[in-house]
Parts: structure tokens; sequence; C-alpha cells
């Protein structure tokens, strides 16, 4: 559950992905193509070399033609993504820690 938490650290992995780390220690993987049709400010993210130019404003991710993902929504994406995972790996891999307290960013 998103508790206010601001990404602290995000990098581009591929395509439409970027992997996002959050202040309380939450981190995974967010495939980010389906915004690329969400409307007119979303358009530019679908060159890819427009997309990795992604920056960290206001506790989320933000492109310079103005274009951002709410934080909770990442968050929320980031825990189904990692949910996902771990049912894939079965219940003999070893358990996603739950996110820390909050910490801050760094």
């Amino acid at each position: 559950m998103w508790d206010m938490n601001d990404v602290c650290q995000a990098r581009y992995v591929r395509d439409y992905v970027l992997h996002v780390e959050f202040d309380n220690g939450l981190a995974g993987d967010v495939d980010l193509a389906a915004y690329l049709n969400r409307g007119p400010v979303f358009e530019p993210l679908a060159e890819p070399s427009f997309f990795a130019q992604f920056t960290i404003e206001g506790g989320t991710v933000a492109w310079p033609n103005g274009a951002d993902i709410a934080p909770e929504q990442l968050y929320e994406m980031v825990e189904a993504a990692n949910k996902a995972r771990q049912t894939e790996a079965g219940a003999a891999s070893v358990p996603i820690p739950a996110p820390a307290a909050r910490r801050g960013c760094a």
C-alpha cells in the first residue's frame, strides 16, 4: 500500500521499462508502454530516446515535456510486478522483503 512514498531512484531498463526505487526500499521494474496512448502529453514518450530522458521531480518520474506518472500508480505497479514475479518463482523461492519504514531519499 502506498503511504505517500517518493521515488528516490530510477533507471532505464529497456523499451518502456524503468526500474524504480522508493524511499521505503520498495523497488522493481515497471513497463510504462500503456501510457503511450493516454493522451497528447505522453505521445513524445513513444520515441525511445525521449522516453529515456526522464528525471525524478516531485517524488516521481517526469519527462522534459511535462509528462509524469503519479507516484502512487508507480508504487502499485511495482507491488503488482513483484507479487507476480514471486508467484511465478513458486513457493520455494526466497520471498521479496517487505518495504522498510520510510527512510527518505539519500
